[in-house]
């Protein structure tokens, strides 16, 4: 994944954030919560074709996920518990804001399932590799930071051309990208984990 790795450089703004996170009493598992509320809201603006609304809340949901973590760092309460409800939520977040964009008029369904397919199970690969004792893996083309990123900005062109292009919205593009990098992910990380487990 492509933006994940860049995490360690951008520390430099989400310390502070993080710090000001606790300084107002949040936890990482109200963060993580908060992450998953604004994408249940993303995906019911996104399915009213609200899409600007959808973007501000795609936003705020890649915004608490990136500060849950740094907020237990600095808490020093990093936990398994923590780590699982992190991936359990971020999964649903991922199908609510999926299916959000083709249950409404931005996608066809057949496109949604392709993508939320290939999203799901390229992330099913990252946490297989470690429960078969290969380690964590979350390499690959397209990670949840990328996907995020994509939405944002893909969801913004739709909002200033609702025509979109070839009678499909910007958004429902973006899906299709979803749907082939997703499962070229997963493929890269069943390589990956494949060869580990031959070692």
């Amino acid at each position: 994944m492509t933006l994940d790795s860049y995490r360690k450089n951008v520390s430099f703004i989400i310390t502070p954030v993080a710090r000001g996170c606790v300084r107002i009493g949040l936890t990482p598992n109200i963060c993580t919560i908060l992450a998953f509320l604004a994408a249940v809201f993303a995906g019911y603006l996104f399915f009213k074709s609200l899409v600007f609304a959808g973007v501000l809340f795609v936003f705020l949901n890649a915004f608490f996920d990136a500060i849950d973590g740094a907020v237990a760092r600095e808490l020093n309460s990093a936990s398994p518990r923590g780590d699982f409800l992190d991936h359990v939520l971020d999964r649903y977040a991922d199908i609510f804001i999926i299916c959000g964009i083709f249950a409404g008029s931005l996608a066809t369904w057949p496109i949604g399932v392709f993508a939320l397919t290939g999203v799901l199970m390229s992330s099913y690969l990252g946490t297989q590799a470690q429960a078969v004792g290969a380690g964590r893996f979350y390499g690959g083309l397209l990670g949840r930071a990328d996907r995020l990123v994509l939405i944002i900005a893909a969801g913004i062109f739709t909002a200033l051309l609702p025509a979109g292009i070839f009678g499909m919205s910007i958004l429902g593009w973006v899906l299709v990208i979803f749907g082939i990098l997703g499962h070229f992910t997963a493929l890269q990380r069943f390589n990956h984990v494949w060869k580990e487990l031959k070692r």
